[in-house]
């Protein structure tokens, strides 16, 4: 198996502090995130902003601010959201693409999203990867229900996007798939050739489905933005706490973690400076 890539979901644009008094906010904050979950085993950080207020923003200077104070304190592969928050137009979330990061996330299809419709238009679609692939950034394509699996493999043949892909399989959102292990197993047995992959399971399917990929070679997302609890009842005191439990398991089950240089050259990044 290669060595596990973990990637911190530090932020995301749903929760507030009300619902986890540790949520990084500003660029200092969430790049002191990165770092404490760079020392606890993380080579990926997931990054969504916020105006100083806690709203949701893909302001592409928030998101410079972001990259400078994370790069300046350690040397994790960033990954940018192209989700935004619910309601954003489609030029708005692409916006921190321009920044050329290393990594921005692709989602490869609409899906309900609890009460609300998380909506890509095939039109849109296509200008995000057209736009990654004119920045030089690798896509991570998400994945929310089987359906979206089959749009991979339709636009890998036509030329839309470019192998080797790395996909993400983000389960348990009310409206997607469930965050059980069949549905893991069915989108892995579907994946195309020489793909890589990582799980986010979100709420309480987290630590099950991360311990699942890691034995079956797959790579584990974590974070608050997918979950805000280290256990039941009892919430999460960092980022870094929810990193740092898995890269104890994969201990355990003897799979090294990947360095942020490993996992650059597993998932084909070209190293980038930032000024």
């Amino acid at each position: 198996m290669d060595k596990l890539i973990i990637t911190a979901a530090l932020t995301g644009a749903e929760v507030t502090r009300a619902q986890q008094p540790a949520l990084p906010i500003t660029p200092d904050e969430i790049a002191q995130a990165a770092f404490e979950c760079a020392q606890a085993g993380a080579a990926i950080v997931h990054v969504h902003a916020r105006h100083p207020d806690g709203t949701p923003t893909q302001d592409k200077e928030i998101y410079r601010q972001i990259i400078a104070a994370v790069r300046a304190r350690c040397d994790v592969i960033v990954q940018v959201s192209t989700g935004g928050a619910v309601g954003m137009t489609a030029a708005e979330r692409l916006a921190p693409v321009t920044l050329a990061p290393e990594m921005a996330t692709l989602s490869m299809g609409s899906v309900n999203f609890g009460g609300d419709v998380f909506m890509n238009h095939p039109a849109d679609m296509e200008s995000f990867a057209q736009a990654m692939r004119a920045h030089g950034v690798k896509p991570e394509l998400e994945i929310f229900d089987s359906g979206m699996l089959t749009t991979v493999s339709r636009w890998l043949k036509k030329g839309l996007i470019d192998g080797p892909l790395h996909l993400d399989f983000v389960l348990g959102i009310p409206g997607g798939m469930a965050g059980t292990p069949e549905a893991l197993l069915y989108l892995r047995s579907q994946l195309p050739p020489q793909a890589s992959w990582t799980v986010a399971g979100i709420g309480a399917a987290q630590l099950p489905l991360a311990a699942l990929a890691i034995v079956l070679g797959g790579h584990v997302r974590v974070g608050f933005e997918d979950n805000v609890y280290y256990r039941k009842g009892e919430l999460a005191s960092s980022n870094a706490q929810l990193v740092a439990r898995i890269a104890r398991l994969s201990g355990e089950l003897e799979r090294p973690l990947a360095t942020p240089d490993e996992a650059r050259a597993l998932l084909g990044i070209q190293r980038r400076t930032w000024p």
